[in-house]
């Protein structure tokens, strides 16, 4: 665990001074250039406003309250051919019929596109505008049917879409169950091993559940793809009282590395990362990192199917998942965002929160956009018979 600092700090050394020094330094460009059309397309307000920026029709970022939501109001890309023009592309997937208990989070990336209205693209901490620094687009969603391995083929094939293209996905779901088709779509575009970082309270890894393919078996499944091995994948935040024996025992017999609650408290949220990146990155080409949003304590995320006591706060998850994006990762996902359980939109606000940082970090760090975009020719049904 990390020494504290020594005190008193002066003004100078704070990171809220420098993260402000840091604003100073990024550009205008985009957002004069979008304010600009927006005054052309929507309008000029009344005579009786003052500010040239307040159009007659809502367009654009402001008001949070108004307009037709995408994620972060970013542009909607009705024709997904057009998807390797861009850096970032948000993808929903509207899928929950993997559920073992609660449904609803077919809905999920409605909520997280509805909430995310109140952010803005400027990240204070590190001193990221992502206007400004990375091409980004919303791709709508995957066209999913009340089939679960029909719909987990659609999956593959919209992820593969999207990753061969050189653009980065961030998959909405949906149940935990996409995680197997998610990683599959992936896999074949990556020349060598993928290592996984999973955060949860439950394992996820057996073969089935009531006899099908469920939210509890995402791991067991994508494990058994050739470049996505066991070895590689780590669990953090597993424990409680939702943990089938059935997915300990394939855990145990894979040689996953898992992590629990305790573990975090013992080691800290920066040790329990460092031991997270050296397995996943070990003869790595690539990491992919799942996020079910019920390894949070449930006291604050209520909007989920499978809540359970004990588990993350907001805060040190959001560290963790930026000292994961640190080194670098392929691709996210965020599962089990339920809004209709949810309070005030606080679970689907947190699920935004954490792509926005692992995004913003991604920035920060050189790793988005890409210095050479990492396409693949091996086509969209790459990942057949895997």
């Amino acid at each position: 665990m990390s020494e504290p600092l020594r005190e008193p700090l002066t003004r100078e050394e704070m990171k809220g001074y420098l993260a402000a020094l840091k604003e100073e330094s990024l550009p205008h460009k985009v957002h004069e250039e979008e304010i600009k059309r927006t005054e052309e397309i929507a309008l000029p307000g009344a005579a009786s406003i003052s500010d040239p920026s307040i159009t007659t029709f809502s367009r654009g970022e402001l008001p949070h309250y108004a307009g037709i939501n995408t994620l972060l109001k970013t542009k909607y890309l009705e024709d997904v051919r057009d998807v390797g023009d861009y850096d970032v592309a948000f993808l929903g997937i509207p899928f929950d019929i993997g559920a073992t208990y609660r449904a609803g989070t077919r809905f999920g990336p409605q909520g997280m596109r509805r909430i995310s209205a109140l952010y803005t693209p400027y990240f204070y901490e590190l001193g990221v505008d992502l206007v400004e620094q990375v091409r980004m687009c919303d791709l709508g969603d995957v066209y999913t049917i009340g089939n679960i391995e029909k719909s987990f083929d659609q999956v593959s094939r919209a992820v593969s879409h999207v990753f061969s293209s050189g653009c980065f996905p961030f998959l909405m779901g949906g149940d935990h169950s996409l995680g197997y088709p998610n990683v599959r779509g992936i896999a074949p575009h990556v020349d060598g091993n993928i290592g996984i970082i999973h955060l949860d309270r439950h394992l996820d890894t057996q073969e089935k559940d009531m006899d099908e393919r469920m939210h509890t078996c995402p791991w067991f499944h994508a494990t058994n793809i050739p470049n996505a091995p066991a070895s590689n994948l780590v669990q953090i935040g597993i424990g409680g009282w939702q943990v089938p024996r059935a997915g300990v025992k394939v855990a145990r017999d894979r040689g996953t590395t898992v992590l629990t609650m305790d573990d975090v408290d013992d080691y800290g949220v920066e040790k329990v990362a460092e031991m997270a990146l050296e397995v996943a990155w070990k003869n790595a080409k690539a990491v992919y990192l799942s996020f079910d949003i019920d390894c949070v304590d449930c006291g604050f995320v209520p909007g989920t199917g499978w809540p359970e006591p004990g588990g993350f706060l907001p805060r040190e998850v959001l560290k963790l998942l930026r000292l994961v994006a640190k080194e670098d990762v392929c691709a996210m996902e965020v599962v089990e965002v339920s809004p209709q359980y949810d309070c005030s939109d606080i679970t689907a606000l947190l699920g935004v929160r954490a792509m926005l940082d692992v995004l913003a970090t991604l920035v920060d760090e050189g790793h988005l956009p890409r210095k050479t975009k990492q396409t693949s020719d091996k086509g969209i049904d790459a990942w057949h018979g895997t």
